[in-house]
């Protein structure tokens, strides 16, 4: 499809961070963009700001007749997480209008470029904002379509005056989205269980990932202790935190004043003097896939190590909202057991010595109910837990699913349910030291109300 001749482009769920990514780049083409998202978040204010025409209500006469009265010059581009008996979206498919998935148009974009995505359950936004950055950094001046807003440009879009070829992409395997793209490389950092309403067993999963594996065109890069589960023909290069066997991998890893500090080992060189200001050594891990895959398309050390210094992080990962000697608050996307545990086992690790207090809000009943004993463990690494309700997102509720069946699974006694005014509440009367926001629902929503209240107390 030849996206120069269509001229307006409508979104359906234009406030996630995927399909905001792709409205910003529409709109930056001088296209007609506008859309429907279900609340308004600080992404839609920034986006009606940029000049896209945005409602919050399903319905079709909230359209601007313009936009409609033309079918070949339009695109309908919807998520897969709008429910199917959505009006808009039933309104465009009864009407043959040209309606499209995310994927689909942002495998359509990519699909004639030097496109490095990056694939896995958790760990692909730090990576594929970081091997943008080297790529910046580099002056390799990549477009980049990424899964969450980089501190060092505030954007989830980045676009360069003249752009080169070089496109980086985040791979999501929801609904297997990834599968509509076209990678000259990619990254692969993990392949644990995870939407299970979609895949319903974990070998489908894996099963998936290497589908996406056989789409790379010429070298995929792969953590090593998954390399063996995914089936790839073609060119393989492992990475690994500290596994000497892979052909990239960390030594000397150390942690000074809270920044991480070590070497990286690659086929045919160390690449010494290393900084990164990141939290957690899944972090480290996450740098050496990305340098992994810059290194593979040419980026000098010098590169390399300016970026990572300099690489400031992603908003909603490990993002420090207080850092004080009396008190720590850290916001975090964690939304799976495994992410959660790494987002808590950091923390503790850079605290030692502190009480650690995390409040969760589970994303999605089903993911609630396939790793509840998982959830439980992994907040079980808490001093204190506090946890929300569960945030439906797409779903309807599940009978004997709810935040007080993980509470009876958790063996801690420091464990409490509340609602968002009583968190907000409760929050003042706390002496908290490090504290933890979780979650993949609206919890973004209540993190500057716990911060006022933080900083007042």
């Amino acid at each position: 499809m030849n996206f120069n001749n269509i001229q307006k482009f409508y979104f359906i769920g234009i406030g996630g961070i995927g399909m905001s990514a792709l409205a910003r780049y529409f709109n930056t083409q001088g296209k007609i963009v506008s859309g429907y998202d279900k609340t308004p978040t600080k992404l839609t204010d920034e986006l009606i700001a940029e000049g896209i025409q945005i409602h919050f209500n399903d319905d079709v006469n909230l359209i601007d007749k313009k936009i409609i009265e033309e079918k070949s010059n339009l695109i309908v581009v919807y998520t897969p997480a709008i429910p199917k008996n959505h009006t808009e979206l039933a309104f465009f498919n009864k009407n043959n209008f040209t309606v499209k998935k995310r994927a689909e148009v942002l495998g359509l974009i990519t699909e004639h470029s030097n496109t490095l995505a990056v694939a896995g359950t958790h760990g692909k936004t730090t990576t594929s904002s970081l091997l943008a950055h080297i790529l910046q950094t580099a002056n390799y001046k990549p477009t980049a379509f990424l899964g969450g807003i980089t501190k060092n440009y505030n954007t989830n879009l980045i676009l360069n005056s003249n752009s080169s070829n070089y496109v980086v992409v985040e791979a999501d395997e929801y609904d297997r989205s990834f599968l509509t793209l076209h990678p000259k490389m990619s990254i692969i950092t993990s392949i644990d269980a995870d939407h299970l309403d979609i895949y319903g067993d974990k070998k489908y999963v894996e099963e998936s990932y290497s589908l996406f594996a056989q789409k790379t065109k010429s070298t995929l890069i792969i953590k090593k202790t998954i390399a063996e589960k995914i089936n790839y023909s073609a060119k393989k290069i492992t990475y690994s935190l500290n596994d000497s066997a892979a052909n990239y991998f960390a030594k000397n890893i150390e942690i000074i004043e809270g920044t991480y500090h070590y070497e990286i080992v690659t086929p045919t060189t160390t690449i010494n003097n290393i900084s990164l200001g990141l939290a957690g050594l899944h972090n480290v891990e996450n740098s050496i896939a990305a340098v992994a895959i810059a290194t593979e398309n040419g980026v000098k050390e010098n590169n390399i190590r300016e970026a990572l210094k300099s690489f400031e992080g992603v908003k909603r990962r490990f993002d420090y909202q207080i850092k004080n000697k009396n008190l720590v608050f850290i916001d975090d996307y964690a939304h799976h057991p495994e992410e959660l545990k790494a987002t808590i086992s950091s923390a503790k690790k850079l605290y030692p010595n502190k009480k650690i207090t995390g409040i969760f809000q589970p994303h999605l009943y089903s993911r609630t109910r396939d790793f509840a004993k998982e959830f439980a463990q992994s907040l079980d690494l808490l001093d204190e837990c506090i946890l929300l309700e569960i945030y439906p997102a797409r779903e309807l509720p599940v009978e004997g699913v709810s935040s007080n069946m993980l509470l009876d699974l958790m063996t801690s006694k420091n464990k409490w349910i509340y609602n968002k005014q009583e968190l907000i509440e409760e929050i003042g009367k706390r002496k908290l030291e490090v504290l933890i926001t979780m979650g993949a629902g609206d919890i973004d929503m209540l993190v500057a109300p716990i911060k006022n209240i933080l900083l007042k107390s």
